[in-house]
């Protein structure tokens, strides 16, 4: 064993006798040799360490460090805050770079205006809880899972089950109410007449998904509030942020259960718009509900997802990990994400591949959200997903597209460090630009390699 994880045999030896740690090096040689999943062997969270600080190493404000591979797996075998620290500066400081090369006026540039409002917000807090904890947070999900076989969701209609849950257990009403009772709002509970009023706005599945919310705040609270103590979230806005987000991860989790999605996914090839049909929910619903399919023993594709508006604002993102989102700006105009909006109810696969190398297979699709009544503009957002180009034979979108060569896109144009590309917007902050007045390339941007 020593000789196939290319270590010596004393080393070997102290590795099984608890007197040294097992370090990343070996447990990615180890997942290699072994053909094993390695999550079973090394927590999820130093594994996305270990990548996120090699990419920032290989930048060159660092290069004059020499800091080795091995240098950087043993820091995080002993001392992991400390790396976690690292990171954290290192990502204000490339705000604040990017800040500085920002026009003064902070209203002027859609970019500013989401720099201003980044950093340690609530939003950004929670978006770093949920990212540390994969998306998946057990003791929710099978209490999710519980409830929907309590009410028989497989058989019953989902809405009278779940509305007659809050009458028979808690006294609560569920009223279809008429628009112009609720201007402005979809939803609206009050605790002292014991009603939920759900907008006639509202398509069936979110009416079913906000009831399914409120059960989980009334018979669940003490279980998401556990898990928020664990997390020592920085205020109190973040504490109420991550509540709503546990409150809608039990309502996606019971009306899409557990074992019923993962079975229907990997039978259907992961088919968003067919699994929509089938558990009677939303495309964002099902798409965002894959990527939390990462219970131990039986985990599905590990997916990222974004979800984009015709403006190009990113307002909600996850990654498996691996894939980069920018926490600026958008995302890369050359991924498709951008052009499904010109086909809207209609996938679009493309086969990409980031700066580090990784190649990724993705899905878009621009999808309609109901409006209000008449004059009122329904709103049009872009759905991506996707998973390492490996997974890609699962898909059931991957046999209609041929596997030619990806395109090549970036993070974001301030960080992405990609030559002559046509469709880059801003000059990248890590490199010294050229400008050569006797030529023009494909970006007026050139700079060192």
């Amino acid at each position: 064993m020593a000789a196939d994880l290319d270590i010596s045999t004393s080393y070997m030896n102290l590795i099984e006798r608890n007197q040294r740690p097992m370090s990343a090096k070996v447990l990615l040689r180890l997942a290699d040799v072994y053909e094993i999943d390695i999550s079973t062997l090394s927590p999820q969270s130093d594994l996305r360490l270990v990548r996120e600080l090699n990419e920032v190493l290989k930048q060159p404000a660092y290069k004059e460090f020499s800091i080795s591979k091995s240098e950087a797996e043993d820091c995080i075998n002993t001392s992991p805050d400390f790396v976690k620290a690292f990171l954290a500066v290192h990502a204000r400081a490339e705000d604040m770079t990017v800040r500085t090369s920002l026009i003064d006026d902070p209203l002027s540039d859609r970019d500013n205006v989401e720099l201003r409002q980044g950093g340690v917000s609530a939003v950004d807090s929670v978006r770093v809880f949920i990212h540390e904890n994969s998306n998946y947070f057990d003791a929710i999900d099978r209490a999710a899972e519980d409830l929907a076989d309590d009410l028989g969701l497989a058989t019953r209609q989902p809405q009278i089950a779940l509305s007659d849950r809050l009458a028979n257990e808690h006294g609560i009403r569920v009223r279809i109410t008429p628009a112009d009772i609720l201007p402005g709002k979809l939803s609206a509970f009050d605790p002292h007449s014991k009603r939920l009023d759900l907008s006639e706005l509202m398509p069936q599945s979110g009416r079913r998904f906000q009831i399914a919310y409120h059960i989980a705040l009334l018979e669940h609270r003490h279980i998401i509030d556990a898990i928020i103590a664990k997390a020592s979230l920085p205020s109190k806005e973040a504490e109420d942020l991550a509540r709503v987000s546990l409150a809608n991860y039990f309502a996606a989790a019971t009306l899409m259960p557990y074992k019923r999605m993962l079975s229907a996914a990997e039978n259907d090839g992961y088919d968003v718009e067919l699994l929509s049909r089938r558990f009677d929910t939303s495309y964002e619903q099902t798409a965002h509900r894959l990527t939390t399919l990462h219970r131990r023993g039986q985990r599905g594709i590990p997916f990222f997802f974004v979800r984009v508006d015709m403006a190009g604002n990113v307002s909600k993102r996850f990654s498996d990990g691996r894939f980069h989102f920018s926490r600026f700006g958008g995302a890369c105009p050359l991924w498709n994400i951008h052009a499904c909006f010109k086909t809207p109810g209609e996938t679009l696969p493309q086969i990409i591949e980031m700066p580090d190398g990784v190649q990724y297979f993705s899905v878009a699709r621009a999808v309609l959200r109901p409006g209000g009544s008449h004059g009122e503009r329904a709103q049009m957002i872009a759905i991506g997903l996707g998973c390492e180009l490996k997974h890609a034979d699962r898909l059931v979108y991957s046999k209609s597209i041929p596997m030619t060569e990806p395109t090549p896109i970036g993070v974001n144009c301030y960080v992405c460090e990609r030559q002559a590309c046509g469709s880059r917007a801003h000059a990248p902050i890590h490199r010294k630009l050229q400008f050569d007045e006797r030529s023009r390339g494909q970006s007026m941007f050139k700079f060192e390699d």
